[in-house]
């Protein structure tokens, strides 16, 4: 397989004040195995944890040799990015995650998304947002719920998803597990280059839509200390957000949503005129819920059900499944046109159905089914384009989420993700706690009928899927690919690297990637018959040619960010060695002992 055509000369990126003009003109360096423009995956035998950030990674590894469990060490680092990647995640927003239980040889699902107020009716949202428009903080010709600011606020579920998961596995009391980030909030760490350069631009954006937002003080306070975002290498701390663990360590669950924290959040609320209260907090639960799997040439890709939009993969997969993709080369133009076209009619059909089950009737085995694959493999051309008219809508930001997986030496398996949806969230931090609230209340629709329509008690579209791997009927790989609507198409471009093409665990993830953006998806915007398909520089040029002769509106690069963010870590079922891969957009790492 020449996979030149597809990996051409990856830019480096040199971490000097004064760029060097030549730097574009170098490549990778020489290897003695594998792959030129990948590096080796990480080896370990007793336990590991692959994050965003490097000391995240080495906390939950020293939480794992204390004893804890993968879900302890996976809370602990959860908790540490919360601090170290505050512009990915926080205790702000919602949680999803998928178990490996190797005493009870079964998968696990966990919903952990918040609900919209109580006291917020579909017509006082109309006329919140008509209000804001009339103001000028809100353009008039906008579509849906403001951005940021308290209307696209709701409950923050993550809190509660820590401590479901620790109620059923933990090893560890949760005083214990939290003690290392309540240590580097207090004490400060180093930030590091990706996350400084998304604190920067997540504090222009504030500037853009402070309209919107009820107050910044907090926030300024928080991160942006004399109007400015620390930079690269800057000692960063977070004393609330230290204060507020350690409540959680000595309080529990409660103290987030019924005691201190709770009446805390609940003041802040009613200080700026939100709508949520100590009520809609005490009254959130998250929810256990059941994996499905699709099998594809001998994995199967387990994802959580709606809200969230893990089926979209499954879908993609089915699709794919109605043809061969190892009949042609990897970065020819036939596999990039026939997974986007899949990635278009999964989120077609995405974009009828999925919404909060509790609210919306969704014909999910219909939607898993061959024979629906069939049709829509059906529609695809071979030279060109499918032009349906759809909505389009650009879903969350460039990587606006975090994304860990921790196995253990008993053969414990997490994937975990959480995030405060687009950028750092609403703008919002409630008084003293150091964090900021999300803004995930943004992706529901405003549109009368559509299943996932804004109600009261409602939880939002939902664009955050930890994903599984099981092969042979053994479990086999955790990972994760964070990022927006990227995260389905990336699910499904790991696992074709991997079963179609036999990449290791690192090169499935450094591979040059697409992101198809626009088309159809469960929230509203400006009828667009395409999008845009982004690709990485490492594709080649004919390839791109090629694409845009069929129909695809193609735009090379645009930034690392719109790729995502992945990591995984493979358990051999046979030996219990661990293989870990992590992102190299990122400023993560793989830890192992």
């Amino acid at each position: 397989m020449n996979f030149n055509r597809f990996f051409r000369l990856l830019p480096i990126v040199f971490l000097l004040s004064t760029p060097i003009a030549t730097a574009q003109l170098l490549g990778p360096g020489a290897r003695t195995v594998g792959e030129s423009w990948s590096r080796s995956p990480v080896m370990a035998a007793n336990g590991m944890a692959a994050t965003a950030h490097p000391l995240a990674s080495g906390i939950a590894v020293d939480v794992l040799k204390a004893g804890g469990s993968a879900v302890d060490a996976a809370i602990a680092a959860n908790a540490a990015l919360g601090l170290m990647e505050p512009t990915g995640n926080g205790i702000g927003g919602d949680l999803f995650a998928i178990v490996w239980d190797p005493e009870t040889q079964q998968l696990y699902g966990y919903n952990g998304s918040g609900r919209s107020p109580m006291g917020r009716s579909f017509e006082q949202m109309e006329a919140k947002i008509d209000a804001l428009k009339a103001s000028g903080a809100m353009a008039e010709s906008t579509i849906g719920i403001p951005s940021h600011g308290s209307f696209s606020v709701t409950v923050p579920g993550a809190v509660d998803g820590w401590f479901a998961l620790h109620d059923r596995w933990g090893q560890l009391p949760m005083k214990q597990v939290l003690a290392d980030p309540i240590r580097y909030a207090e004490e400060g760490f180093p930030l590091s280059p990706v996350i400084a350069a998304g604190f920067e631009g997540n504090r222009r954006r504030f500037k853009q839509v402070s309209g919107m937002i009820e107050e910044l003080i907090n926030a300024e306070k928080t991160y942006f200390e004399g109007d400015r975002a620390p930079v690269a290498g800057e000692i960063f701390k977070n004393p609330d957000l230290g204060r507020t663990l350690r409540a959680l360590g000595e309080g529990g669950r409660a103290a987030f949503y019924e005691e201190s924290i709770a009446v805390a959040m609940d003041e802040y609320f009613r200080s700026i005129g939100a709508d949520l209260t100590l009520q809609d907090l005490q009254e959130h639960e998250g929810e256990w819920v059941t994996p499905r799997g699709v099998e594809y040439n001998g994995y199967t890709l387990y994802e959580l059900p709606p809200n969230g939009q893990g089926f979209a993969a499954l879908i993609m997969l089915n699709i794919l499944k109605q043809t061969d993709l190892r009949q042609f080369e990897r970065g020819g133009p036939e596999i990039f046109h026939y997974m986007v076209e899949a990635k278009r009619l999964a989120f077609e059909a995405m974009a009828g159905t999925f919404a909060d089950p509790d609210f919306a009737d969704m014909p999910i085995d219909e939607l898993l089914s061959e024979s629906f694959a069939k049709r829509l493999f059906d529609r695809i051309k071979t030279d060109s384009v499918i032009t349906p008219a759809r909505l389009a809508v650009p879903l969350e930001g460039e990587g606006d989420t975090t994304y860990l997986t921790v196995v253990d030496g008993n053969g414990m398996m997490v994937s975990l993700i959480q995030s405060n949806y687009r950028g750092m969230g609403s703008g919002l931090v409630p008084t003293g706690l150091g964090f900021m609230l999300q803004d995930r209340g943004e992706l529901f629709s405003m549109e009368p009928g559509h299943p996932n329509v804004y109600a009261p008690g409602k939880r939002p579209f939902h664009t955050i899927i930890p994903a599984f791997l099981m092969r042979d009927g053994e479990p086999y790989m955790s990972f994760g690919l964070m990022g927006g609507g990227m995260q389905p198409q990336g699910h499904v471009q790991v696992l074709v690297n991997m079963a179609d093409f036999g990449m290791n665990i690192q090169e499935a993830g450094d591979a040059a990637r697409f992101l198809h953006d626009g088309g159809s998806s469960p929230d509203e915007g400006v009828s667009d018959r395409y999008g845009t398909l982004f690709v990485e520089p490492g594709v080649a040029q004919s390839t791109v040619e090629a694409l845009r002769r069929m129909g695809h509106r193609v735009s090379v690069g645009g930034g690392a960010g719109k790729y995502g963010g992945y990591q995984a870590i493979i358990r051999d079922p046979d030996t219990g060695v661990l293989m870990g891969g992590t992102e190299m957009r990122k400023d993560g790492t793989v830890v192992g002992y």
